[in-house]
């Protein structure tokens, strides 16, 4: 028999904040803030889903989370994770992949100019319209990896004008080699060299290096979860979610 690993996204894909789950709901703390206090949770059949996958695959995160966060992650991980986007593999101990770090110390060098720039024009544009949000850049084991800007009342549009007339233009400029994520109240923007189907992709050849050939299983909610899951042998999505509405629902 295969061994069968399932890399799989964790927020709003394995859990969700309570606003996002159907009243009613059996619900669970999956994750917590850092004073402690549950911030996420698991649905009946999500915690169906992971004791499924649990009895016959080995479950590998692949999150944007970084460590801090992630270790704030209640779920019954054992295996490696990937972190920060792709930017950080861990081994099943949970120490740092030194060779995949190597990879990113390099990409990420490369990276930091244009992620500081596109930081101070987020903010010099955000400011100027009086939009109360900040960008921050993000980093993890002492490596810079993507800006986002979070806008708590992101239904004002504001992600969506800072989108369209400040990023996306940058992004249009020659050399310039970057992609935006945009999910609900995030906006995140990331070199191209960062990316999960990259690190799921490294670990893969890891695995297959130590087990042979190998079956995996790819479940994401949102578009950008597309690349890493298409680069499994099976996709699984989660409905009403970004990735369900634009591949499966309304056809």
């Amino acid at each position: 028999m295969l061994k069968k690993f399932l890399f799989v996204d964790l927020d709003d894909s394995l859990f969700q904040t309570p606003g996002k789950c159907s009243p009613g709901e059996e619900l669970q703390p999956a994750a917590y803030l850092k004073d402690g206090s549950a911030c996420s949770y698991t649905t009946r059949r999500q915690r169906t889903l992971i004791d499924f996958a649990g009895r016959e695959m080995t479950l590998i995160p692949a999150t944007a989370r970084n460590h801090n966060a992630f270790s704030r992650v209640t779920l019954p991980f054992t295996s490696h994770a990937i972190l920060d986007y792709g930017g950080v593999v861990l081994a099943p101990d949970g120490s740092l992949d030194p060779l995949w770090h190597e990879t990113m110390e390099r990409d990420m060098a490369l990276a930091l100019p244009g992620l500081e720039d596109i930081l101070a024009r987020i903010d010099a544009y955000a400011q100027a319209r009086g939009f109360a949000g900040r960008s921050r850049l993000i980093e993890d084991f002492g490596l810079p990896f993507y800006v986002v800007i979070k806008d708590g009342d992101w239904q004002n549009g504001s992600l969506a004008q800072i989108e369209a007339q400040c990023v996306a233009p940058w992004i249009a400029a020659a050399g310039v080699d970057f992609f935006i994520h945009r999910n609900g109240n995030n906006l995140a923007v990331l070199p191209k060299s960062l990316n999960k189907d990259r690190a799921v992709a490294y670990l893969c050849e890891r695995l297959r290096a130590i087990h042979g050939e190998i079956l995996t299983f790819g479940l994401g909610d949102s578009i950008s979860d597309a690349r890493f899951m298409a680069a499994c042998d099976y996709a699984i999505i989660p409905r009403s979610t970004q990735l369900a509405a634009r591949t499966l629902e309304g056809l």
